[in-house]
């Protein structure tokens, strides 16, 4: 843990956390280990991301859309090739979403864009936090109206000056929470009534009523909590059961929970410290794809898991359901 410490302090980076963090949303739910077995991911592709992150699966195209936030690119892999197209940014990328096939949202450190993925070019969308210097954008994702969801993080990882941010394609804007840590995960359950959201640093996953047509969001209660013994959470995404699937950075994991009831439906196991998103892909969405981030470990760890940044695969006994694109309402 201290030599995680001194790396944030001398690289300003992120997700990580092992914060006690106080004024916690009243507990509803408990975290219960039920699994037993512990499955394995695979390598898919071997490349070195500093922080590998954004895992968005693109079904018209059949490509993962992914970022490496300290590499400063956007990443577009097609698994059937191999081939992974790099866009380079000029900040920090915190996540992306697509529009159309050569178009998408991201989130750098001075605001919201759009990019070209052909040529790369880049048109501010919106320019909030601009006056916050000391935060950077991290993790987001679309609602089921093609509203993108976004939250920045300080650099310091731990200070709550960050925010969660709403923002339509004509880049209106409207700040959701305040006094965030590290926003991270977000996703809707298919009724399109519960957001599930996560602050690194409080080590839960919190449940929102969500109402589709405004974007409101109440009735704020804890879903999951996730003791620091299996990591803490960052990216998620969500099954067609209205199950999650969590990663867990710092736990060599992705873990499968059940929102309802709190409890830990089973454990995949990664050959990486830090795990950071995932999201279900392929022709059936029957594919969990996981990113990973190289930084954040120790020298011992370095050799421990040499294949960390790369992206991995497993194949679950589910499917997921398909992404919500920027701009676009889904059915």
């Amino acid at each position: 843990m201290t030599s995680f410490r001194n790396i944030c302090n001398t690289m300003a980076i992120l997700p990580l956390l092992f914060f006690n963090c106080k004024n916690e949303p009243k507990q509803i739910s408990i975290y219960s280990e039920i699994a037993t077995d512990k499955h394995e991911a695979v390598l898919e592709y071997n490349t070195k991301a500093q922080l590998g992150e954004g895992a968005f699966w693109n079904h018209k195209t059949q490509e993962l859309y992914w970022v490496d936030i300290e590499g400063k690119k956007l990443h577009i892999y097609n698994p059937s090739e191999k081939t992974n197209k790099t866009l380079e940014v000029p900040s920090r990328i915190g996540t992306v979403v697509p529009q159309d096939p050569t178009h998408a949202v991201v989130a750098v450190e001075d605001g919201i864009y759009m990019i070209n993925t052909d040529t790369g070019e880049l048109s501010q969308l919106s320019d909030v936090e601009s006056d916050k210097p000391f935060n950077r954008f991290n993790d987001g994702k679309c609602d089921p109206m093609g509203r993108l969801w976004v939250g920045s993080m300080n650099f310091d990882a731990k200070s709550k000056t960050a925010a969660l941010y709403m923002i339509d394609s004509e880049g209106k804007t409207e700040k959701k929470l305040d006094s965030v840590m590290i926003s991270n995960g977000i996703v809707w359950t298919s009724d399109k009534k519960t957001m599930y959201y996560a602050d690194t640093p409080l080590g839960n996953i919190r449940a929102f009523d969500y109402d589709n047509d405004s974007g409101t969001i109440t009735n704020e209660r804890v879903a999951i909590v996730i003791p620091d013994s299996l990591g803490s959470p960052d990216g998620m995404t969500i099954d067609a059961h209205d199950n999650l699937w969590v990663a867990l950075w710092g736990g060599s994991a992705v873990g499968h929970f059940n929102p309802k009831t709190g409890t830990l439906i089973e454990k995949i196991g990664v050959p990486a410290k830090n795990v950071t998103s995932c999201a279900f892909g392929g022709k059936n969405l029957d594919t969990l794809y996981i990113t990973t981030a190289s930084i954040g470990m120790t020298e011992n760890e370095t050799k421990q898991y040499p294949q960390a940044g790369a992206l991995f695969k497993y194949y679950p006994n589910v499917k997921g359901v398909n992404s919500d694109f920027f701009g676009q309402i889904s059915q």
